[in-house]
């Protein structure tokens, strides 16, 4: 089973996450942030990763703990769950429309992590939820879960189409990086024999 659950808690946020690669892509978040839960939604359904996130966090204050602080967690799910990434692809991308929206997205479950974020949201908020956090909860998955990843808005004019199609696009290009490699068999994609 490639599965793993995560429980974080600090003074900020009470979060526990659980995930299985080999999913359908079932989802039950419940962050107490509408918009958040809907990407996280997207997520999974279109990784066809199985996705579970539950967070107490101090949104009185404001967003950005709880949605950092579920990335952390999601990247360590992913890592626990992938072990020594025997037999996967490891790569992943794709180029993903939506509307008026164009975002690429490209990874490596590389052990390396890195983050090159070209997006340009058009506004401060949508709804209640501060824009920024979306660079914010992909930096932190990037960080924990030690992978490349590289998101790029080719086009948009319309905040919440810009990105939905970034997590769609993560959630895509994710779901190939995660998938076995059925020439490879249980071997560690890399000429250095580890990950």
């Amino acid at each position: 089973m490639r599965s793993a659950e995560i429980s974080r808690q600090t003074a900020e946020t009470e979060i526990k996450v659980s995930v299985d690669l080999d999913g359908t892509g079932r989802y039950d978040m419940q962050t107490g942030i509408g918009f958040f839960d809907h990407m996280l939604d997207q997520l999974a359904r279109h990784s066809l990763i199985d996705m579970t996130v539950t967070c107490k966090g101090d949104t009185h204050i404001d967003d950005h703990h709880s949605v950092e602080d579920c990335g952390i967690a999601l990247g360590q799910a992913l890592t626990k769950a992938l072990g020594d990434k025997r037999g996967i692809r490891r790569y992943g991308s794709c180029l993903l429309p939506m509307d008026d929206a164009l975002v690429r997205a490209a990874l490596d479950l590389s052990g390396r992590p890195f983050l090159v974020w070209d997006v340009d949201l058009t506004t401060d908020k949508i709804g209640t939820f501060d824009t920024e956090l979306v660079r914010e909860f992909f930096q932190a998955l990037s960080t924990h879960g030690g992978i490349t990843l590289h998101v790029s808005a080719l086009a948009g004019l319309n905040s919440h189409h810009i990105a939905e199609a970034a997590f769609k696009a993560v959630a895509r290009a994710l779901r190939e990086a995660v998938e076995p490699d059925p020439r490879k068999g249980d071997a560690i994609p890399s000429t250095k024999g580890t990950l």
